[in-house]
C-alpha cells in the first residue's frame, strides 16, 4: 500500500448547522483539542438564521462562518464549504458527530493513494459495536437488512455523510456532491461516482467515531418525503446503475 505522509494543517473541515449550535460548540472543542494540529479550518455553515454564540475561546484553526441567506441542500452547503477549500483533505461532518481521540492523522497515515474517501467506524448510541457496512441501496437490500440471515458486506459500497474524509483531489475530479439531492441520497451517489472514476473508499476498522444520533426522518412527514424522493432519484439516476454493474461485475 502507497501511503499517503501527513502534514501539517491538512485538513479544511465542513459542518452545517440547521439551529444546531449546541451540537457545533463541543464538536469545535474536539477538534482542537486532539485534532487541532491538523485542520487548517473549519467552514461552519449556517443553514437557518442563529446568533454568532460560538465563543471568544483561542482554537488552533480559523472558523469561517457562513450565513445563508436562504436554506440550502446538504450537497449544495458542502460544495459551497469547499470552494474555501486548499488543502489536500476536505472532511464532511455531521454536528453531532463526537470524538474521544485523534483519528485524522491515522487516517491521513493510512490512505492508499488511489483512495478518494476515508471514515473511521461509527459507533451509535448505546451500541458497542460499530454500524455495519452498506451494501449498495435496493429495494430488496432496504427490506432485507434487518433479516438474521443478511450476509454483511466486508467492504462498503457507500459510507453515509456523517463522517467523510475526501482527498480533496477526487471530490474536485468529480464535482463535489449532486446538487440536485437535498437531504439524502447525496452520499450514495457521491461515493458511486467516486468508484466509477477510479477511487477507492476506504475505512479504517481500528478507529472509531461516536454519533448521537438524530432520526429525523423517524419524526418528520417533510423529512421522510425527503428521504423516500431522495430514494428514488438514487435508482432512477445513470450512476445508480453504472455502479450496480460495476459491483456484479467485480464479484
Amino acid at each position: 500500500m502507497t501511503m499517503t505522509p501527513p502534514s501539517p494543517a491538512a485538513v479544511t473541515v465542513s459542518i452545517v448547522s440547521h439551529g444546531q449550535l449546541d451540537l457545533v460548540r463541543p464538536l469545535l472543542d474536539q477538534l482542537d483539542r486532539f485534532c487541532g494540529p491538523t485542520i487548517a479550518k473549519v467552514v461552519l455553515t449556517v443553514n437557518i438564521p442563529e446568533p454568532d454564540v460560538l465563543g471568544t475561546s483561542p482554537r488552533g484553526f480559523e472558523v469561517v462562518r457562513i450565513a445563508n441567506a436562504r436554506p440550502k441542500g446538504f450537497g449544495a452547503n458542502h460544495n459551497q464549504a469547499f470552494e474555501r477549500c486548499d488543502t489536500p483533505w476536505f472532511l464532511v461532518l455531521n454536528p453531532d458527530i463526537r470524538l474521544d481521540a485523534d483519528i485524522l492523522t491515522p487516517l491521513i497515515d493510512q490512505a492508499a493513494e488511489k483512495s478518494g474517501l476515508l471514515a473511521p467506524r461509527i459507533l451509535e448510541p448505546g451500541k458497542s459495536a460499530p454500524e455495519q457496512h452498506r451494501r449498495i441501496i435496493t429495494p430488496l437490500e432496504i427490506v432485507s437488512r434487518k433479516r438474521p440471515d443478511y450476509a454483511r458486506p466486508t467492504e462498503p459500497a457507500w459510507i453515509p455523510g456523517l463522517f467523510m474524509l475526501f482527498r480533496s483531489t477526487a471530490f474536485g475530479r468529480i464535482h463535489g456532491f449532486d446538487e440536485r439531492f437535498f437531504m439524502y441520497g447525496e452520499d450514495f451517489d457521491i461515493c458511486a461516482r467516486l468508484r466509477l472514476d477510479g477511487w477507492r473508499l476506504q475505512i479504517a476498522e481500528d478507529l472509531r467515531a461516536r454519533h448521537d444520533a438524530q432520526r429525523a426522518s423517524h419524526r418528520s412527514r417533510r423529512h421522510l418525503y425527503w428521504h423516500l424522493t431522495s430514494l428514488l432519484r438514487v435508482w432512477t439516476s445513470r450512476a445508480f446503475w453504472r455502479y450496480r454493474g460495476l459491483e456484479v461485475r467485480s464479484r
